[in-house]
């Protein structure tokens, strides 16, 4: 089966220059999405339409899947007509929207099953709908679709019909090649409609059918922010739901976010503002949040995080961050660390059992086992031009208020005193001073 996604609108509702399928939701296109879906309900090939915006679309998703243009929008009929080189006889085609993100492939694949032990030449899904209005009508005869009317142009005992079309069809390959080039414009907005292929092949004697899905909210489209945001709130409930489920406590889960490929382990809690991003693991028994963002990142188990930010970094079991830490891209931290508050880490490791408990900046650094950062300590790595590393040995310890003048290498064991501006290398288990010897002026304030 093959798979063609509709996503050449420009989305005029959405107020926005970015083409309307690539608006995201928990860190996912609107037509990745549906490519997923497609893909599980057992499509090998994907052909995507674009017009607006097409680079952008090709840009997002790559070689993934197949691309056909349609230059002008005219309709979804002709959207289809544009990746007519794709349809081949004897090949089932499955056509869907690119902005419908809460599709299961489940539903996708009912409706696929049905279309083949069917035999049917088409086969849409439709709903069923208390308030109408807007959609087009599926129109039945006999028990099979006899065509679907677009709200401008139904009568008015059409009108009343509730059951819709929910934006999905399923063709023998054959059939749409068929249908396509005889679709027309004549109705109320000028346009080739899909939907008309269902009178076209129903009057030519071909076998159509209809699988009625009792999961309407499946079939919403987004064409507002409004939308997008209602359509989140669905996705957020039920991923949030499936994490609870298998051992994950979340003390207010409408507040917590979770993109999609998450990994969080069994007796973890994510208190209130959690928002995971990307591939991100998180282990056992770990207390995240509240207001805690982390970003494709690895966190061991017994890790406790606290009003932070965490991006791209990865953190050993049984360490402390924050609040208010920030760990920037290619941090490392090991285990039964400290990073407190105030403090930011970037493109540095730290060794096991390291502390920095608050107001310190470490970056480009190698830092080992058992080192303290005082209060107010900074490697300073940046010379305005390039970037030096720091090195840090076990056991070292580091006074408050310290600047360590990359490049510069701390010996293991070292102690450096509070206040010093530290230019060159210290020996192993040495005391470093360097900071003026403090003067007091006899009877200045007086003078």
């Amino acid at each position: 089966m093959k798979a063609i996604i509709l996503a050449a609108g420009l989305g005029k509702r959405m107020k926005s220059e970015l083409p309307k399928c690539l608006h995201k939701i928990m860190g996912r296109t609107l037509v990745a999405m549906a490519a997923d879906a497609a893909r599980g309900a057992g499509a090998g090939e994907i052909v995507v339409v674009t017009g607006h915006g097409g680079e952008l679309v090709r840009e997002a998703l790559g070689d993934s899947v197949s691309y056909a243009r349609q230059e002008r929008q005219l309709g979804t009929g002709d959207a289809v007509r544009a990746a007519m080189g794709y349809i081949k006889p004897g090949e089932d085609v499955l056509i869907i929207y690119g902005d419908t993100p809460l599709l299961t492939a489940g539903e996708l694949k009912k409706a696929a099953d049905l279309h083949k032990s069917g035999d049917n030449s088409v086969t849409l899904i439709s709903v069923v709908l208390e308030d109408a209005t807007g959609y087009g009508r599926v129109i039945q005869r006999d028990g099979a679709p006899e065509k679907i009317v677009e709200q401008k142009d139904a009568s008015p005992e059409e009108a009343l019909v509730k059951e819709i079309w929910g934006g999905v069809m399923a063709f023998k390959g054959e059939a749409l090649l068929y249908a396509l080039p005889l679709l027309t414009d004549g109705n109320a907005s000028g346009e080739f409609y899909l939907t008309d292929t269902i009178e076209i092949l129903r009057k030519a004697g071909h076998r159509c059918g209809v699988y009625q899905s009792p999961f309407p909210e499946q079939f919403m489209g987004i064409n507002t922010r409004v939308q997008l945001a209602e359509a989140a709130a669905v996705l957020q409930k039920s991923r949030n739901e499936a994490h609870m489920l298998a051992g994950v406590t979340m003390t207010a889960p409408s507040l917590v976010w979770i993109d999609s490929g998450v990994e969080i382990g069994q007796d973890t809690v994510l208190y209130p503002g959690v928002m995971l991003e990307g591939a991100v693991r998180i282990g056992k028994n770990c207390e995240i949040g509240p207001n805690t963002r982390i970003v494709g990142s690895e966190i061991g188990d017994g890790v406790t995080v606290s009003n932070s930010v965490i991006l791209d970094s990865r953190i050993g079991g049984g360490t402390s961050v924050g609040p208010f830490a920030y760990l920037r891209p290619h941090s490392v931290i090991g285990e039964r660390c400290r990073i407190g508050d105030f403090v930011e880490v970037k493109n540095a490791v730290v060794g096991n059992g390291s502390k920095a408990s608050h107001l310190a900046y470490v970056g480009d650094a190698e830092v080992g086992e058992g080192v303290n950062f005082g209060c107010g300590s900074i490697t300073a790595n940046y010379d305005g031009r390039r970037k030096f590393k720091t090195v840090i040995k076990d056991g070292a310890f580091i006074g408050s208020n310290t600047n360590l003048v990359a490049p510069v290498t701390v010996g293991e064991g070292a102690y450096i005193a509070s206040g010093s501006t530290i230019t060159d290398d210290v020996p192993p288990g040495v005391l470093a001073i360097a900071r003026q010897r403090q003067v007091n002026k006899e009877g200045w304030k007086r003078k």
